[in-house]
């Protein structure tokens, strides 16, 4: 009984450590990526310039992706994944529904690899991750913060979705604009559209 329960722990331990040396080659390999594009256009980048700055070896990096556009959407996933479900793990106690600030601000501090994006022709998949992303995470919000539906009903999933779309509407505005307003206004503005409408409990 003792053995086996030993034996468990083993693999778990062993299991972990396996998922964070994988998390660090993927990290690696997307900073490289990140790194690239920052001088040179986006389809000039070859995969082997990415193994060479990450360090990695060609047959790790295609156990991991396919090529280096499924790298690219594996990194926007992630930076989406934070950002879309940041509220409900710090289980913020306010009733925003989105983490507007601090997306805008990352970006803003960014922008040179949302530039890169636009100028690739990839800016559109951002923001087709991003629609499902936020759509699902301003979802959890609402139940999570008991915020009703419209005067009309409307469920939190189609609530969702919509207000995720003026979310990225806003945000797009805001980068083309030259991001004048600051990104804590912003946020403001955009609670303020979510709530219009809208019962808060």
């Amino acid at each position: 009984m003792s053995k086996k329960k030993q034996t468990g722990r083993g693999k778990a331990k062993g299991t972990r450590k396996k998922d964070a040396r994988i998390r660090r080659t993927q990290q690696r390999l997307g900073m490289a990526l990140m790194e690239l594009i920052l001088d040179k256009p986006l389809d000039s980048v070859t995969v082997q310039q990415v193994l060479d700055r990450a360090a990695v070896g060609r047959s790790t990096f295609y156990f991991h992706f396919r090529d280096k556009n499924d790298l690219l959407l594996s990194q926007l996933e992630m930076f989406l994944e934070t950002m879309s479900t940041m509220l409900s793990a710090k289980k913020e106690a306010s009733h925003r529904l989105a983490p507007v600030t601090e997306m805008f601000e990352h970006i803003a501090g960014q922008k040179k690899i949302y530039r890169a994006l636009a100028d690739s022709g990839r800016l559109h998949d951002f923001f087709d991750l991003a629609q499902g992303y936020f759509a699902r995470g301003i979802e959890q919000r609402l139940k999570e913060t008991d915020q009703k539906g419209s005067v009309f009903g409307v469920e939190p999933a189609v609530l969702g979705v919509g207000l995720a779309g003026t979310l990225l509407s806003l945000f797009r505005w805001w980068m083309d604009t030259g991001m004048k307003i600051p990104a804590a206004k912003m946020d403001e503005l955009f609670h303020q559209i979510a709530c219009r409408n809208r019962k808060i409990s």
